[in-house]
């Protein structure tokens, strides 16, 4: 059964996430400590959330039949790893007799070296650790869509939504499953799908992760905005077709489309900007740029997108 949410607790009172240095907004529930650059401040993707409780220190949340859940965890760089496998031990348990679609999170200091250890690669090491002793050997196939960028601070924030109905997980053919990286990516693989599609009621979530400029598991034009904008593009367009949205992310025929923009440089907003707005985005679309290292330290540039029809 799940827990009642304490007064005065920091659980979240509804789903809407801002950024920081954006904006002030009383309707924000949270706050990431990932700057705001850009674009539309309060991320509310999930209109009419309601919260229904915390378990294992989750706060919990429903939005129709999906299962929304966030996790505030401080951690040390030198125990990364262990902290994130307990963080998303919880998450799974909280979200236990559902099916995970989509993963946000947030890693402080993604990049940095910690021992001669890359952050993220503890990130990834810890998750699946937890997603293996949760879900079994064979776990890779039920992995969401998921995103992992920097924050400041020390503070790791991560946010899942879940469905009662089984989703459908898609790949990009143009690139190697992120689980199936080879070890020069670290000692553990990254866990997740590159989208995530799911009925709920009478409307369809397509879930798009995190997408940069790879292709089988190599790094395009490192360092280079206008070339990884290009692949980016590119291979959006191919896992917009493997999700059955056409090759432009049901540009015109989907009721609403969130994206966020991760860029490593301030500096790089303006160009970033114009090119999407000419190759992407469309008039009703909400977009928000952020400034935040990305899982790659060569990777200047990640596009996410929420869908629904």
């Amino acid at each position: 059964m799940l827990a009642s949410i304490a007064p005065n607790s920091s659980s979240l009172s509804s789903f809407r996430l801002a950024f920081a240095g954006g904006p002030a907004d009383a309707r924000a529930s949270a706050i990431i400590a990932t700057p705001w650059l850009a674009g539309a401040p309060l991320e509310d993707v999930f209109p009419g959330a309601r919260p229904v409780g915390t378990e294992h220190g989750v706060a919990l949340h429903r939005a129709g039949s999906l299962l929304l859940g966030h996790a505030r965890e401080s951690v040390n760089p030198t125990q990364l790893a262990a902290q994130t496998d307990s963080v998303y031990r919880r998450i799974l348990s909280a979200a236990r007799g559902h099916h995970l679609c989509r993963i946000w999170n947030y890693v402080p200091q993604i990049n940095a070296l910690t021992a001669g250890f890359e952050n993220y690669r503890a990130f990834c090491q810890g998750r699946s650790l937890a997603f293996e002793a949760s879900l079994g050997g064979t776990f890779q196939p039920q992995l969401p869509a998921a995103s992992a960028v920097g924050c400041v601070g020390d503070t790791m924030d991560v946010f899942f939504a879940a469905s009662d109905a089984t989703p459908t997980h898609f790949e990009n053919p143009e690139q190697v499953p992120a689980y199936l990286y080879p070890p020069e990516h670290g000692p553990r693989a990254p866990s997740f799908a590159r989208a995530t599609v799911v009925r709920d009621g009478s409307q369809t979530w397509s879930f798009i992760s995190g997408t940069s400029a790879i292709k089988g598991h190599e790094t395009v034009a490192p360092g280079a905005l206008a070339g990884q904008l290009d692949c980016t593009l590119d291979n959006l367009r191919l896992i917009s077709r493997q999700a059955g949205l056409g090759d432009d992310l049901g540009a015109g025929r989907v009721a609403r489309r969130h994206f966020k923009v991760y860029l490593r440089h301030a500096s790089d907003l303006a160009a970033a900007r114009t090119r999407l707005e000419r190759a992407l985005l469309q008039p009703g679309d909400l977009v928000t740029y952020l400034q935040a290292d990305i899982c790659r330290a060569a990777l200047n540039i990640e596009i996410e997108a929420t869908l629904v029809s």
